[in-house]
């Protein structure tokens, strides 16, 4: 089984994979949505970002606006006690950031630090650039341009309890709202099939470990072998549910499989300087997400999903779906 420094590892990939998912998601909805003058999400974002950036960073931002009557130019947070004014902002140029600077409200603020906040454009470029500031309030555009790229980066580096609780925060503040539109999908079922299997059973070995751990150390894999050495021995159950799986439909196991290897390919591309154990990590996460995700999934306790997840990943594994395999891989005993 996991230790608990492995298990640490595998919550922080799925706390920042949602943070990521999340923020990206509403990135791209604010923007699409700002092309059609609908603004709605705009104005939600000043709060979102006020609480997610206390969180993040130890503040106490709040939003100015709500104090006045109409919008305060240039300034939608304000934290009074760390001295910061903050805009939120879908607009992300240099005419934007030195528009803000030199409305006459900065001056109010003289001793406060100004920063801007790219809520669905990425920023790197601007933080290069030499802005006009003619009230000289404190800004340093390295440090006080922030978008989404470089919140996860920080977000990267916190330990696990911090990370866990922005997680929590965000799925509180925007929960369902995001998610793309629910299908269908073959995954979901044979989980929903194989939950239904007493696991405490046991199965006749029906696969050579020997040849399984040739597959392991030919792809350099290392600390995820334990989960694969624990997984292994359901093959056989498997095998028997995507048979009668095959009755619901032609091929439907084989659609399983070869999305198994459509996950693992994707994750290779995206994460290509990674290594072979953050890539197993990475598929158990995707496939969790893809059924949690989907129309006709079951809903069930998620340390259920996980071992139901960490079987299909496991036969997949097994069966030359995912991961390269040394020549003459044969994985199957004779039965």
């Amino acid at each position: 089984m996991l230790n608990l420094l492995e298990k640490n590892k595998m919550n922080r990939i799925t706390y920042f994979n949602y943070i990521s998912k999340k923020l990206g998601a509403l990135a791209y909805d604010i923007n699409l949505k700002g092309k059609l003058n609908i603004l709605d999400l705009h104005n939600h974002s000043e709060n979102f970002y006020a609480y997610f950036l206390n969180g993040l960073y130890d503040l106490e931002l709040e939003n100015l606006n709500s104090s006045f009557k109409q919008n305060v130019e240039a300034i939608d947070l304000i934290d009074r006690k760390n001295k910061l004014i903050v805009q939120v902002s879908a607009t992300c140029t240099k005419q934007k950031i030195e528009s803000s600077l030199k409305k006459e409200i900065i001056k109010s603020y003289s001793d406060y630090t100004f920063r801007f906040v790219s809520i669905s454009k990425e920023a790197t470029d601007l933080r290069k650039t030499t802005f006009s500031n003619p009230h000289g309030i404190s800004f340093n555009p390295n440090v006080d341009i922030i978008d989404n790229k470089s919140i996860l980066n920080s977000i990267l580096s916190l330990d696990i309890d911090k990370q866990k609780t922005l997680y929590n925060s965000i799925k509180k503040e925007l929960g369902d709202e995001v998610d793309i539109v629910k299908l269908d999908s073959n995954l979901a079922l044979i989980i929903s099939i194989l939950s239904k299997e007493n696991l405490n059973l046991e199965d006749k070995m029906t696969v050579d470990m020997f040849e399984i751990d040739r597959k392991i150390t030919h792809n350099k894999i290392e600390i995820t072998k334990l989960i694969i050495d624990e997984y292994a021995k359901y093959h056989s159950r498997l095998d028997k549910k995507y048979t009668e799986f095959d009755t619901l439909g032609a091929n439907k196991s084989l659609i399983v499989l070869q999305k198994m290897n459509s996950i693992y390919i994707e994750a290779c591309v995206k994460y290509k300087n990674k290594d072979s154990d953050f890539i197993f990590l990475q598929i158990l996460e995707s496939v969790k997400e893809i059924v949690m995700n989907s129309a006709n999934f079951v809903d069930m306790p998620i340390d259920e999903l996980e071992l139901c997840v960490n079987i299909v990943a496991v036969d997949a594994f097994i069966r030359c779906k995912i991961f390269k395999n040394p020549q003459d891989y044969n994985y199957a005993t004779t039965r």
